[in-house]
């Protein structure tokens, strides 16, 4: 069932419900956790017990807690039932990627009814299982600290400023993989990533300029001279793109990066689409 927001939340009478803190994140973590166990979504994975042939491993292997361990170098973080409330924050984030690689739905399986031993499963199908772990652990993030979300490959981030997440999903209008969907991706990976630097928000918009640069000779037969002017005058003139002593240093980098970031992705987007359109408007004469 979808999780929505109920009266007293959603209308900004309950001053306890802005934002919580790391122990109520660790026990909605925990009971996440062992509703999706519970159903199966990680017997493909991790395996299962059964009364008859013992522990059944699954793809993970054998020893998830050693499987576990060797690929963040961290003890005593599985079982989650077991550990969760000695969790940091970093550990939370960490096996929430690590669950996401390895849910999976279950679809086929058989029932064992001697000792009430439970369903086996067989068949699954990943791609949704990620897609409904996505959804419901973002509706547990989302409300944690300044927010965090799973992104669609899987990784902790930053939630998106309100009203801009769409940006960040949005499809790139382009099939120039390796020198605009790939840089626009990286670009948006280290904007997000969880406590991100003010260099790693400033290498994000360069990399983003450098989009806009890569783009710009079919840009400007799309944009007006000056219009294509200001758009590089922007990271040029905040020290972004090259350093000089004309440049403006002093403005708040946690404020005007983030408004440079969203300005810069837009642009990119609006650009492609005008290139494209363009293109398409020649190819019909």
């Amino acid at each position: 069932m979808k999780y929505r927001r109920y009266y007293s939340v959603r209308t900004g009478k309950n001053s306890a419900a802005a934002k919580y803190e790391l122990p109520i994140l660790l026990r909605l973590f925990n009971d996440l956790v062992k509703k999706f166990e519970g159903n199966g979504y990680f017997q493909e994975a991790f395996g299962y017990d059964c009364v008859d042939r013992g522990l059944v491993p699954g793809t993970f292997g054998g020893d998830i807690e050693a499987q576990i361990f060797r690929r963040l170098r961290k003890p005593n973080l599985w079982p989650v039932w077991k550990n969760f409330e000695n969790y940091s924050e970093d550990d939370v984030f960490d096996l929430a990627e690590i669950l996401f690689d390895n849910v999976s739905k279950p679809l086929e399986g058989d029932y064992h009814s001697w000792s009430d031993c439970g369903w086996h499963y067989y068949k699954f199908d990943q791609q949704e299982g990620r897609e409904e772990f996505r959804t419901e652990i973002n509706e547990i993030l989302g409300d944690y600290k300044e927010g965090f979300s799973l992104s669609l490959n899987g990784e902790v981030v930053a939630l998106a400023d309100s009203g801009l997440e769409y940006l960040i999903e949005a499809e790139i209008p382009d099939q120039d993989v390796d020198n605009i969907k790939k840089r626009i991706d990286t670009a948006v990976r280290k904007f997000r990533r969880h406590r991100s630097s003010i260099e790693d928000r400033r290498d994000a918009v360069r990399d983003l300029a450098d989009v806009l640069e890569f783009i710009r000779p079919k840009l400007k037969k799309v944009l007006t001279k000056t219009d294509e002017s200001d758009l590089f005058n922007i990271a040029n003139n905040f020290g972004i793109r090259h350093h000089n002593a004309d440049q403006k240093t002093n403005y708040d980098p946690a404020i005007w990066l983030s408004w440079m970031f969203y300005f810069y992705l837009a642009t990119i987007h609006a650009a492609l689409r005008l290139i494209d359109k363009s293109e398409r408007d020649r190819q019909d004469l």
